[in-house]
């Protein structure tokens, strides 16, 4: 059964996260891009912390390692991930940003060779990430054009979003500590939020009072912070500890995929050939990295099916 549970909260987290965008670009139209990141983690960490508060005995850090993790989270997966990618995506294509955020699974398999052996893939697994990278590519179809036109510092800034998350995913394995995932959720959104809207200071980014009130607005905000931050990043940090940091971070490859049907539900956008043909790419590089589950999934059904025959 953990199989099927570890398949659906994939599943559920890359819903999730692919959906996310819809809503980014919702709130985009009424709120700075860093001081949007840091309302939404603001929420998102205050409602993690009464949950851990009261489904935990440690609803906070106590020794150096937990602290050291959460510090991690704070910096990498929270601050340093959204200022980059927000910053970024300023002066540059969306298509260009998606497909430079979708070099994280390669970037942590890299980071796990060097830091945390254990989790590191083999050669067909690194094939099949190369795989799922195509597949991105062929479903957010880049303007060759556009790519190459836009500012390079930009295009750095986001190169610098899909490291530091690489990074991060990374490190809160390898350091040793016990801190339950809610706490260690909680507690880096918060740190996060305070480092974003540092940040934001810093930018001197303006706010429009009307966006406190705008329908459209608080609904991006309500979906951003609860949905796929909140639960997304208990998902996240659930799976992390299961799959490990180079397979779990291959949900960058699913998520376009619900980020398609939405848009095909609620857009009227129609997915064409190319769009199959990239899903395809992404299905095999599923396959090259979880051929051997696959293989012992297979395994376990041949046997449940020849002991019901018995």
């Amino acid at each position: 059964m953990s199989r099927y549970r570890n398949f659906g909260l994939f599943l559920t987290l890359a819903a999730a996260w692919g959906t996310a965008f819809v809503a980014i670009s919702a709130g985009l139209e009424y709120f700075p891009p860093v001081l949007f990141a840091a309302f939404r983690y603001d929420i998102a960490g205050l409602v993690m912390l009464a949950y851990a508060a009261v489904t935990v005995d440690d609803w906070y850090p106590r020794t150096r390692g937990e602290w050291a993790v959460a510090a991690v989270g704070a910096t990498l997966l929270i601050a340093a991930y959204h200022v980059f990618l927000f910053v970024g995506q300023l002066n540059t294509t969306a298509a260009a940003a998606a497909i430079l955020v979708s070099l994280s699974p390669i970037l942590t398999t890299g980071f796990s060779r060097v830091l945390l052996p254990s989790d590191a893939l083999s050669w067909a697994g690194i094939v099949g990430v190369v795989f799922g990278l195509f597949g991105v590519a062929v479903i957010v179809q880049p303007d060759p054009s556009n790519l190459f036109a836009t500012d390079a510092v930009a295009k750095a800034l986001v190169f610098c979003a899909a490291t530091a998350f690489a990074l991060g995913s990374v490190l809160t394995r390898r350091i040793e500590a016990t801190l339950p995932i809610e706490t260690m959720e909680a507690w880096s959104m918060l740190g996060g939020a305070a480092l974003m809207h540092l940040v934001s200071l810093g930018l001197r980014e303006p706010i429009d009072p009307a966006a406190w009130t705008d329908p459209q607005a608080i609904g991006a905000l309500a979906y951003l912070s609860l949905i796929a931050s909140a639960l997304g990043f208990l998902l996240y940090f659930d799976l992390l500890e299961r799959l490990g940091a180079v397979e779990i971070n291959m949900v960058s490859y699913v998520a376009p995929i619900f980020t398609a049907v939405v848009g095909w539900l609620y857009l009227d956008q129609v997915v064409d050939a190319t769009t199959v043909a990239g899903f395809g790419l992404i299905a095999l590089g599923f396959v090259l990295v979880k051929r051997q589950a696959i293989r012992d999934e297979f395994s376990h059904v041949w046997s449940l099916a020849a002991r019901s025959r018995e």
